[in-house]
């Protein structure tokens, strides 16, 4: 066993990418490979984390806050009142449901009340780290049913904040008036602290700050970080924090540049998270857990998406979103380890029930991840069984995606003259600049901007490229609009046409191979329109004079533009 922090890491990594490629090339999630992974690595067989356990745990803890300060950015509350009545309808009915079966079948397996129901309670909530990791790689988190299976999430924690209190204030002797009304209190605090630093504080910080993409990026994580611990320094919970933090941060204009900047750094962490999960499978008592285990991941792998299914056909769903929610909810949550580890430091649960949650939630997660990859294809092969009921006569419109005719890449120099014509235009379009000023300037006059880097593919991939006719890009460094040709060309099956832009010949053919249709030279275009007046136009004063008015009025409208006219 290796002792070195560094050296298990490099192990845990080199072990990690083995398994992945082997995973790839079979066409599996990679949780697999994380998760599997991890059971390698663990106790089980090479036991290289044993030790240094307790940097393990604090690494996976980051991934969780960075994962779910992501999803909070995604967010925002208009789009939480939207999903509200819902998701507190289908979270409180899955708890109640799971719970009071989950229940039924432990006594039917023999055990007794108090076990039965703390493991019952354990196994009602869904994994929201792994369905939103899941959720994250498909791109349907901003679905209908993506934005619908979060909402039910976040009343999931929610209920599971509140049943830790109870546990909580049941242990210390306290009223469970007293701590629900201090819980109350404390959040409104928190809310009125976060809403005013969200409203006054951020923006004119995130102004200055947003000039700098390294600045950015390390504002981003101390505020990620500052906010979740004020929201778990008052009770409420790292992960509640996280969210909080990402909302607070959803409605500013640099929200996309922000996410796409925290992604990698929010992977690397969650990896670990899920390597400890699979290192958590122990050995003991192997024989006992195995036929209650496998009896109760039969349970969650069926009962759970049943169980959602009818709740949302009741709130009117249509079958397919139905479904596709159901199948999110197939596994067990980090928050039942937490409930019962809290249950066995009273002396009320034993080792022997963590064991069998342990199997349970490996179980769960190893085949939920399948049943969220695939969960349109599962829908395919149940639709003739879900057609005997007759037609769907419900429907749900997905928010419809944003598109552009045209989209223009840097409004400096050149881009601010395109714009201006297609304002004056019937096209649709949107520009994108690195320039704080810019996007705000822009967003005051109703034109539809994106603050961020287009070197970053993570942020090309939050763009609305893929139905764009026309793509123009106006930045002078070649090596950024290579990246963004080729992701273009990639990704978008419309195949726009590609406009370039160089100050130098030097890389013209190189930006030819990546795809562009044509390259802007501006000295080229420059000599062939004086070519074009010295040829066409007299030489006369008034000829010159001409020209030189309507070049000091083509510098004021740039100028007005640009000061937020």
């Amino acid at each position: 066993m290796v002792d070195n922090i560094f050296l298990q890491i490099s192990v845990l990594l080199g072990l990690t990418v083995s398994i992945a490629f082997v995973i790839r090339l079979l066409r599996q999630p990679l949780m697999i490979a994380y998760i599997i992974a991890g059971i390698i690595a663990g106790p089980l067989f090479l036991n290289v984390i044993s030790s240094g356990h307790g940097s393990f745990d604090a690494f996976a803890e980051l991934g969780v806050v960075l994962l779910l300060f992501v999803v909070g950015l995604s967010l925002n509350f208009s789009y939480i009142k939207k999903v509200g009545r819902v998701a507190m309808i289908a979270g409180v009915g899955q708890v109640l449901f799971t719970a009071t079966f989950g229940w039924l079948i432990l006594n039917a397996l023999g055990f007794n009340g108090i076990h039965s129901l703390y493991l019952a309670i354990a196994m009602t909530f869904s994994s929201t780290i792994i369905i939103i990791k899941l959720l994250s790689d498909k791109k349907d988190l901003e679905t209908v049913y993506g934005r619908y299976t979060i909402g039910l999430l976040l009343v999931q924690d929610l209920i599971a904040i509140f049943i830790m209190i109870m546990i909580k204030t049941t242990g210390l002797g306290d009223s469970l008036v007293t701590s629900i009304s201090s819980l109350f209190i404390k959040g409104v605090i928190v809310a009125s602290i976060v809403y005013f630093l969200a409203k006054v504080v951020l923006p004119p910080l995130l102004n200055r700050v947003a000039k700098s993409a390294e600045f950015l990026f390390l504002f981003t994580v101390a505020w990620c970080f500052g906010i979740a611990s004020l929201v778990h320094w008052f009770g409420f919970g790292l992960e509640i924090g996280a969210v909080i933090a990402g909302i607070s941060l959803g409605s500013s204009p640099y929200s996309l540049e922000i996410s796409s900047r925290i992604k990698p750094l929010r992977d690397f962490f969650i990896v670990i998270f899920f390597i400890i999960l699979g290192s958590q499978l122990g050995v003991a008592n192997i024989p006992d857990i195995i036929v209650p285990g496998l009896i109760l991941s039969a349970f969650i792998l069926i009962g759970n998406p049943l169980i959602l299914y009818i709740l949302f056909r009741l709130t009117k769903f249509t079958r397919r979103n139905s479904l596709l929610i159901g199948s999110t909810a197939a596994q067990v949550s980090e928050f039942g380890f937490i409930l019962l580890f809290t249950g066995q430091q009273a002396g009320i649960v034993s080792t022997n029930d963590i064991t069998i949650f342990t199997m349970v939630a490996l179980i769960t997660i190893f085949i939920s991840s399948y049943t969220i990859s695939y969960n349109e294809k599962l829908y395919k092969v149940l639709k003739p069984i879900l057609s005997i009921f007759g037609k769907d006569s419900r429907q749900q419109k997905e928010d419809k995606e944003k598109t552009y005719d045209v989209i223009v890449i840097g409004y400096h120099r050149i881009g601010w003259k395109i714009c201006e014509t297609l304002v004056n235009s019937k096209k649709t379009f949107a520009v994108v600049d690195y320039n704080p000023e810019v996007i705000k300037s822009l967003k005051g006059r109703g034109i539809h901007a994106y603050f961020g880097d287009v070197a970053d593919v993570e942020f090309l991939n939050e763009l609305p490229l893929k139905k764009a006719k026309l793509i123009i890009s106006t930045i002078p460094e070649a090596d950024d609009q290579i990246t963004l040709i080729r992701h273009i060309r990639k990704e978008n099956k419309q195949k726009p046409y590609i406009i370039g832009n160089l100050f130098h010949s030097a890389q013209v053919e190189d930006l030819y191979a990546a795809g562009a249709d044509y390259v802007m030279m501006p000295h080229l275009l420059g000599g062939h329109w004086i070519a074009d007046i010295v040829t066409k136009k007299p030489w006369t004063k008034r000829t010159f004079g001409t020209l030189k008015r309507e070049q000091k009025k083509e510098m004021t409208l740039r100028f007005s533009t640009q000061q937020n006219k």
